[in-house]
């Protein structure tokens, strides 16, 4: 077996402690080559329930558990990850096809949020108060109960650790679905969470080829208290509309429109490395990619310039090979929607200033690979300037007015992530507090880190993770009022 490959024998359902086969499997096959990279189980109706069964046993013993035994397994599990994290880098590489080391990069940062956890578990305690008259009023915490998180591919390791870590943390117990391109990594990591002591049920791991009968499943359960849930937009709100009239914790991380705005006071070098990280880190399939870049017309073709070299820079490849920066997209939908979002704004007017095209030559044809593009002269009314952009496919767009820019930036129904780049620190104050979206990048093209909430405005999200506010979601409050 190559390395980064899986076992086809390998069971990829974790129910109760116990790797198990489903009655159907499926292929997962590299982005990049169309190569099995290995063999998932496609869990039914009947694994979802043993799972949900699991965790509820697991319950009561996991959140009464001393956060300081929590903490340590999720401690444990961390350690276990960056020790392996070339080999899992390997298979996160083949799986999903992104560069190795961004795959690198993907699990050493979802290690720090398993560990800010695991540290956030222990502070979970309420607080006492005085009603006076001889009355104390206690604040209590508790674990919300079983937590189903369902996460995406395209960060398939970051996003699932951070869903689960928060909810083992705050004594939940946790029933976890993968994309079903990537379950091979979330089996890796959970096998993980196994050797680091996690108990047997606390942490249950289902897989298929088959997502939307099987959350159905889980959510009609009544035993479940909260989903987490990262993914589009239409099926987040689909899943806030269930009508099966049981009401749960939801927290919903979804789709994003990002604006980027390059002031006229901006460093270009530092502004266009930004953008150019911003973009096409994993092909542009990132919620939080830029996908409409505002340029100031004092710098418009100066910074377009500049950014036209960069671009050309790029290596793109299968994510194994030395020096590739952007990989292939997730499958044939995505290049295809890609393909047909930019013959839309070439239709409204717009023109390519380098790329618009698939890639196939030699070894790129047998994957799903399109060149990095960068497009000016796009109208307003194209896809490109309407919707989320999935891929290396970066509008780029002039103007002259602080309001106005800030109008267009605002005017979508997404909210999560927007940039900023220019050096008169009291505008940037003023621009932030402006635009509506929930992470904001200042001169910072990774707005990201474990201490900070991650979550969006308006049809972009609800709730959050990470930061001190990321725990909170897995927690009721109750409030004991006492005459003593």
């Amino acid at each position: 077996m190559s390395a980064g490959t899986v076992s086809t024998s390998e069971a990829t359902l974790l129910v109760a402690g116990d790797w198990r086969h489903a009655e159907r499997r499926y292929e997962i096959r590299s982005p990049a080559t169309g190569e099995t990279v290995g063999v998932a189980d496609d869990a039914g109706t009947d694994d979802a329930s043993a799972a949900v069964d699991a965790a509820a046993e697991a319950a009561e013993g996991w959140s009464a558990l001393a956060p300081e035994r929590r903490s340590a397994i999720l401690r444990a599990a961390a350690t276990a990850i960056r020790t392996d994290s070339d080999e899992l880098a390997l298979l996160l590489c083949r799986e999903s096809g992104k560069p190795l080391g961004e795959a690198r990069g993907e699990l050493l940062s979802g290690a720090a949020a398993v560990e800010w956890a695991a540290e956030e578990g222990r502070r979970t305690d309420g607080r006492l108060v005085s009603l006076g008259g001889g009355r104390r009023g206690m604040v209590l915490k508790q674990p919300v109960g079983i937590t189903v998180a369902v996460s995406p591919w395209n960060f398939p390791a970051s996003m699932f650790l951070r869903k689960v870590a928060l909810a083992l943390a705050a004594g939940c117990t946790a029933v976890a679905k993968p994309a079903e391109q990537t379950p091979l990594i979330a089996r890796a990591l959970v096998e993980r969470f196994a050797t680091a002591g996690c108990p047997e049920g606390v942490l249950n791991l289902l897989t298929t080829a088959r997502p939307d009968s099987l959350v159905r499943t889980l959510l009609a359960d009544p035993r479940v208290a909260k989903l987490s849930f990262t993914g589009s937009t239409e099926v987040g709100l689909t899943l806030l509309r269930r009508g099966d009239g049981l009401l749960k914790r939801v927290a919903l991380e979804l789709g994003g429109h990002a604006p980027a705005i390059v002031l006229e006071d901006a460093d270009v070098e530092a502004a266009v490395a930004g953008v150019l990280a911003s973009k096409f880190r994993n092909c542009g399939q990132s919620c939080i990619a830029t996908n409409r870049l505002y340029v100031h017309d004092s710098l418009h073709d100066r910074f377009c310039a500049a950014l036209l070299d960069a671009v050309a820079g790029l290596r793109v490849g299968p994510g194994t090979e030395d020096g590739v920066e952007v990989g292939p997209l997730i499958d044939e939908p995505a290049l295809r929607k890609v393909e047909a979002q930019v013959a839309d704004a070439l239709g409204h007017g717009a023109r390519a200033l380098t790329g618009g095209t698939r890639l196939t030559d030699g070894a790129l044809g047998r994957g799903w690979f399109y060149a990095p593009t960068v497009l000016t002269g796009v109208a307003e009314s194209a896809l490109l300037a309407r919707e989320e952009i999935f891929g290396p496919v970066l509008p780029v767009f002039s103007f002259t007015d602080e309001q106005d820019v800030l109008a267009r930036a605002n005017a979508t129904d997404y909210g999560l992530a927007a940039y900023l780049y220019g050096t008169d620190a009291a505008r940037m104050w003023r621009m932030a507090e402006r635009l509506r979206f929930g992470v904001i990048g200042v001169n910072d093209p990774f707005p990201l880190a474990p201490e900070l909430p991650f979550g969006g405005m308006k049809n972009s999200g609800l709730g959050r993770e990470g930061g001190l506010e990321g725990i909170e979601g897995f927690l009721e409050t109750k409030a004991v009022a006492l005459h003593v």
